[in-house]
């Protein structure tokens, strides 16, 4: 995700330390990373409990695996936890197959649906929809249901198993002159079904995948409804719905999942990211316990293996990590949990916060609420179209014209991102000139302050030097 070119003339960020919501470079500079990395360190850098944690699951058992009938306990265990956080009938008891990333994880899903309708006497029925800006990982399948150009041009893809990319849910960027939210809504659903027909229809469409927010593609809030809509489409012609909750699970809209906070009734899961805080990398497919009964069935007529599996699926240090980050997130009494490496990072009183009410609710009750409130009042400034987001996670659309909605060309979202580099804070731009923002879940009241203060530093920086109407 870099320009390999320009990587060769330009002096690369060398980063060597992490304390809380910041990372230091190999000159001592420190910056405010608002991107919690890549969306996934919820809890920040340096948590002791997570090192330690790890620590002592590498000196009990630092690696097995879970070919041939063998079973690592931490793993059953986080597997049995993620499904009974799951959410609509996914807590009925479904199945988790671990990988070791979001990409892996869709891929999987790819392959269960491919293998759950072969062995149900579907075979045809082995096709996708996705949507454009919606970005569900690099890997051959998962790439080619990401609906970004970058990840497609001059590399084979998308492959033909994907049936379609529909309209991203944008109504700001897509939605028609005169027309509603409402009628935006309803048009995106009548174009999904136009699509599964033109696709065959319920004998050859197997499913839709979709974000509940799509993030890489530039913060994109579905309107209201969206979600009610194309999952009525989807149970009429029997096409099962994909949740890609590896950027939104686990705390960051302020709902458990982003499921949750959006209307989205998946009959599949995939999660990533701040399902270790990033710590170690780990995915979870979660299947529905029908399918995964109808995959035993199949083993026990053909005598065969279940034929998927990685070397690292369930690694029990990885499922450890990920049992603590769970433990934590849903602890009420939390203050310890926040124990860093660097205790001083975290303010007292925001300690007694964590301790009063517990992450995923301070994120939904006090944190998201002045996060969204410093990030609406953007929505003012001359370089920004929309600002929008929810709980602890943003985008801004930079505009040329507010009223057109003209962008730059090229875009500025770069030119925002680097000068918010030399501010100390660090945001990403993101497909359709916008600035993404998505810091810790760990980060304080006057953290998020400081995040904003900088970015409108830096958009005043880029203003003086560009032409707006």
């Amino acid at each position: 995700m870099t320009n390999l070119s320009a990587a060769r003339a330009t002096a690369p960020l060398r980063v060597v330390r992490g304390a809380g919501v910041r990372i230091y470079d190999d000159h001592g500079n420190e910056y405010l990373e608002a991107m919690a990395g890549l969306w996934c360190t919820s809890l920040g850098w340096g948590n002791a409990e997570l090192a330690d944690v790890t620590r002592q699951q590498m000196l009990d058992l630092s690696y097995y695996h879970g070919f041939t009938g063998r079973l690592v306990p931490v793993a059953e265990e986080l597997a049995e936890k993620l499904v009974a956080l799951a959410p609509g009938r996914l807590k009925d008891n479904s199945r988790v197959f671990f990988g070791m990333s979001g990409s892996d994880a869709n891929d999987t899903q790819v392959r269960m649906l491919w293998h759950y309708n072969h062995i149900m006497g579907r075979p045809k029925k082995r096709k996708l929809i996705s949507r454009h800006r919606g970005y569900h990982g690099v890997t051959v399948a998962s790439g080619s249901l990401t609906g970004l150009p970058y990840v497609h041009t001059a590399q084979g893809l998308p492959l033909d198993f994907v049936a379609a990319h529909v309209t991203c849910p944008s109504y700001y960027r897509q939605g028609r002159e005169g027309e509603s939210e409402a009628d935006f809504v309803q048009r995106l659903a009548a174009e999904l079904e136009d699509a599964i027909e033109a696709a065959g229809g319920a004998s050859e469409v197997a499913a839709f995948i979709a974000e509940p927010l799509q993030g890489a593609g530039g913060v994109v809030l579905p309107p209201s409804g969206y979600f009610e809509a194309v999952g009525r489409v989807c149970r009429k012609h029997e096409v099962l719905m994909v949740g890609d909750e590896v950027i939104t699970g686990f705390g960051r809209t302020g709902k458990f999942w982003g499921a949750d906070a959006f209307g989205q009734q998946t009959d599949l899961l995939s999660c990533a990211k701040q399902l270790t805080s990033g710590y170690i990398p780990l995915s979870a497919a979660i299947l529905p316990a029908d399918m995964c009964d109808a995959m035993e069935a199949q083993t026990a007529r053909s005598g065969s293996v279940f034929g998927h599996g990685y070397t690292y699926t369930s690694h029990p240090v990885a499922c450890a990590v990920a049992l603590k980050v769970l433990d934590i997130l849903e602890r009420r009494v939390s203050g310890c949990s926040l124990s860093l490496i660097a205790p001083d990072c975290l303010p007292h009183q925001v300690l007694e916060i964590m301790e009063r009410d517990g992450l995923v609710d301070n994120v939904r009750q006090r944190l998201g609420p002045l996060f969204q409130a410093r990030l609406a009042q953007l929505a003012a400034h001359p370089l920004v179209g929309e600002a929008r987001g929810v709980g602890l996670i943003g985008g801004l659309e930079l505009v040329s014209d507010q009223a057109t909605k003209k962008q730059f060309a090229p875009g500025v979202a770069p030119k925002v991102v680097q000068s918010a580099l030399d501010h100390g804070l660090i945001v990403r731009a993101l497909a359709g000139d916008v600035i993404a923002l998505c810091p810790p879940l760990v980060i304080t009241p006057n953290e998020v302050n400081e995040v904003f203060d900088k970015l409108e530093a830096a958009l005043d920086d880029v203003l003086k030097k560009v032409e707006v109407a």
